[in-house]
């Protein structure tokens, strides 16, 4: 091995280094949680914007994450002043979290003397104005912060090990995301809603001082990204967005996982999302009252993060993993569509958090091993522009919420009467049925379309390792 890879080879990460950017993960699941849990509901019922209005205002955000993230993706990844000394991610990183969080609090600020029941649409520019600006700014850090992790983290070792870090410390910024804000406000109080939001705020900055030292990227990384864009520059080798764009669709085994990642999302979106209907609609008490059942999903994830590194052990393939708990996770949602006591669903949301915990857990290197196989086929490392698309068909997943509240709650008339037997059934067919079926149909594809195996994923690091990338 020349000199060269040898004072380029990453040093091996501390414990503290990938448990700082374990925290990232609490931070994305944190705002996720809190966005996906009461945005919809809050404009629907607390603000008395149309459901229509409200889906429509989703799905513009879901068209303008279509240019926003895959760009964002490709723009982030050219150098900046700051690139020779904190590398090409960590000022995005800072930037991004902070102005994020702040940019939270606007989306539940609708001023007192707009009337959505009088004339809905300046509530429905808000809403639009808000949440893509959000989404801008969210985008900005977290696509960076999914960057870091495949170039960062380089071995099978570290790369489980971080992610097991991760998904305990994620699980927290779920449950975060779903228990804190309800503790703020009360259904039918507007005003309270902003108050959760400036909570929310707050946490969202003090998880972004704890994350900063684990995505700070050390001297080998910055060594092989200017080397990188002296190389392009001097060669003239540089691709355009569009032409990466259209390359990134080329890569079955990512296809096959962005779709996979956009129907597990969707399905999230809307179980969690319905959480807050079944709290005030179907169950009796206050918002505050749902916390136990979004305590039994934290510690049925917790739990299973041991059970699922044994099974790990003996299949020894991060994409068989995800199969395996996504159908899981479809299985325990089909019993909510029948229950009616806190028990009830908190004992069932318990058991879907046990597999839920196993999928969360193998995403980040189960995408780490299709990013390696695309770096060595095409000879160069863009992580930018595919957590670009991850981010978009992530975030893609709010529109399919929304889409599915506004049609079920048309159909069931729950504007009409929210707590007819019609409407209640409605409740339990987005926050079961429906997430069941994105499952099955994620999964479906998922299984057809991916070819990677745990022998290529091995074959690739080695060469990795030899290209020095």
């Amino acid at each position: 091995m020349s000199q060269e890879h040898i004072s380029t080879a990453a040093p091996e990460n501390t414990l503290g280094t990938m448990s700082s950017y374990g925290v990232g993960r609490f931070l994305a699941e944190f705002l996720t949680g809190a966005f996906a849990a009461v945005v919809f509901k809050f404009y629907e019922t607390e603000v008395g914007l149309p459901s229509i209005y409200a889906a429509a205002a989703i799905v513009i955000y879901a068209a303008w994450n279509a240019v926003n993230d895959p760009l964002l993706g490709y723009l982030t990844a050219k150098p900046t002043f700051l690139a020779k000394k904190l590398g090409r991610r960590f000022p995005w990183i800072l930037f991004g979290t902070i102005t994020c969080a702040f940019s939270f609090i606007l989306i539940f600020a609708v001023p007192r003397s707009l009337d959505a029941s009088i004339n809905p649409f300046p509530v429905f520019l808000w809403m639009v104005f808000s949440t893509c600006l959000y989404d801008l700014l969210y985008s900005v850090w977290e696509l960076n912060y999914q960057s870091v992790f495949p170039d960062k983290f380089r071995s099978t070792r570290e790369r489980l090990r971080t992610a097991e870090l991760g998904t305990v410390i994620g699980v927290l910024g779920i449950a975060g995301g779903f228990v804190i804000p309800p503790l703020f406000f009360d259904y039918g109080i507007q005003e309270s809603f902003l108050t959760s939001a400036w909570v929310t705020a707050g946490i969202a900055i003090f998880a972004a001082m704890l994350l900063l030292p684990g995505v700070k990227e050390n001297r080998s990384m910055i060594k092989r990204y200017l080397k990188k864009v002296e190389h392009e520059k001097d060669e003239g080798t540089a691709l355009s967005f569009f032409h990466q764009m259209r390359h990134a669709f080329s890569h079955r085994n990512f296809l096959a996982f962005i779709l996979l990642y956009f129907f597990y999302q969707s399905a999230a979106m809307s179980m969690t999302g319905s959480i807050h209907y079944v709290g005030d609609y179907i169950l009796p008490g206050g918002s505050s009252d749902t916390t136990i059942i979004f305590a039994g999903m934290l510690l049925g994830a917790i739990a299973s993060v041991p059970l699922w590194g044994m099974v790990a052990k003996r299949l020894k393939s991060n994409q068989k993993m995800l199969i395996i708990s996504a159908l899981l996770m479809a299985l325990f949602s089909f019993p909510m569509t029948f229950l009616k006591s806190y028990t009830g669903f908190t004992i069932a949301i318990f058991f879907w958090g046990l597999s839920f915990g196993g999928f969360w857990l193998f995403m980040p290197p189960a995408m780490a091993d299709v990013i390696d196989e695309i770096v060595v086929k095409d000879k160069r490392r863009d992580d930018g522009i595919y957590m670009g698309f991850r981010a978009f068909f992530g975030r893609l997943s709010y529109a399919s919420q929304a889409i599915t509240f506004w049609l079920v709650h048309e159909l069931t008339n729950f504007s009409a009467d929210p707590r007819s037997a019609e409407a209640i059934f409605g409740i339990h067919i987005h926050m079961a049925l429906v997430p069941m079926a994105f499952l099955l149909i994620g999964v479906i594809i998922f299984a057809r379309m991916n070819t990677l195996k745990h022998e290529q994923v091995e074959q690739y690091r080695k060469v990795l390792k030899q290209m020095n990338l």
